[in-house]
């Protein structure tokens, strides 16, 4: 579908510039991380304070993927400096899936980044795009039956995974319609188990699921992003099956190969844009400046020729890292547009 983020990345003059980064804005408001999951006072700020600092043309949520979990009843472990994470499975087999609870979009710290995102469109008016940061359906799964069991089932019990992907799909197309209720231009749909699936595990336990929320959110006006950032070149074909008309990748995809692979083959309806794929830890929380400023250039040099690409961290930014190397990265990136 063509969407109105769609049009705004096709549109806009030079290169997009999107790193996911809102812990980042804590190293400028002062929060702690469990203020930004927690408060949607604090993640609003820490996003309009980056917004503010650096032009940022794109407003993002967090992207905390222990949320959906914790409304499912999963333990999370919080701290000051770090994401949140899930302690332990919630469940272990067919009966625990069976008496699930059914959350509803706004339950536990879902309302977090639901509230900041209605925040960050009023305050814009509606004029900058705005977009929710939620998990993927796998993903989700994995949080909740346990990454590596979920992953060891997907072969030996592969109908259990998908009794528990029937669940949680319906709850993240109910999820990704109230972010569109809040005025939002999309949702970036985090699938980062996905990536450690095989290409055909991705066909059958990934991909069908996302199309469904694209199905259920996606119009035009409001666009599902789907980022997977362990996804290799290997995965793309079938990552493309989801029917999202946008794909976000992290550092693990040769994403020169993938613009051509989608430019060569009309892949995502001949409109798929890409985004990605600047490692996060590597080069903007260890690196400095410079390696900042190289790692930016080399990339937009490699998609030069490619308007349906943005330029992204690979995925979330990590708490800490230093704002000296994203001010170098906004600055490599307006240098070569002026160039």
């Amino acid at each position: 579908m063509d969407t109105r983020f769609a049009r705004f990345v096709l549109d806009f003059p030079g290169r997009l510039a999107m790193p996911i980064g809102a812990y980042a804005g804590a190293e400028i408001t002062g929060a702690s991380v469990r203020d930004i999951v927690s408060r949607p006072d604090a993640q609003f700020a820490a996003v309009m304070a980056l917004h503010e600092r650096f032009r940022t043309p794109v407003l993002l949520t967090a992207m905390d993927l222990s949320a959906e979990a914790e409304a499912y009843g999963c333990e999370i472990k919080m701290s000051e400096r770090e994401i949140p994470t899930v302690v332990w499975r919630r469940v272990a087999d067919r009966a625990g899936i069976a008496v699930l609870p059914e959350p509803a979009p706004g339950d536990a710290r879902t309302r977090v980044p639901l509230e900041t995102a209605q925040r960050l469109v009023e305050a814009t008016g509606g004029a900058v795009p705005v977009l929710g940061c939620m998990l993927g359906p796998f993903s989700l799964a994995g949080r909740l039956f346990g990454v590596s069991e979920a992953l060891e089932a997907s072969v030996l019990e592969p109908e259990v995974v998908e009794a528990l992907l029937e669940r949680v799909t319906a709850f993240l197309g109910r999820y990704a319609r109230a972010f569109r209720d809040t005025g939002a231009w999309g949702v970036i749909l985090a699938e980062p188990a996905a990536g450690l699936l095989s290409p055909a595990g991705v066909g059958r336990f990934s991909a069908p699921y996302v199309r469904r929320i694209v199905e259920a959110a996606e119009t035009p006006g409001f666009a599902v992003i789907l980022h997977n950032c362990g996804a290799r070149l290997v995965h793309l074909d079938r990552v493309l099956e989801s029917g999202a008309g946008i794909y976000h990748f992290g550092a693990p995809m040769d994403i020169v190969a993938a613009l051509e692979r989608v430019s060569a083959s009309g892949g995502g309806g001949g409109r798929a844009i890409l985004g990605g794929n600047l490692d996060p830890t590597a080069v903007f929380h260890s690196g400095t400046p410079e390696t900042v400023a190289d790692a930016t250039r080399a990339l937009l040099e490699a998609t030069r020729g490619y308007r349906n690409f943005i330029i992204s961290s690979g995925c979330d930014i990590p708490p800490g890292t230093p704002l000296p190397n994203l001010e170098a990265f906004y600055e490599a990136v307006r240098s070569a547009q002026s160039s």
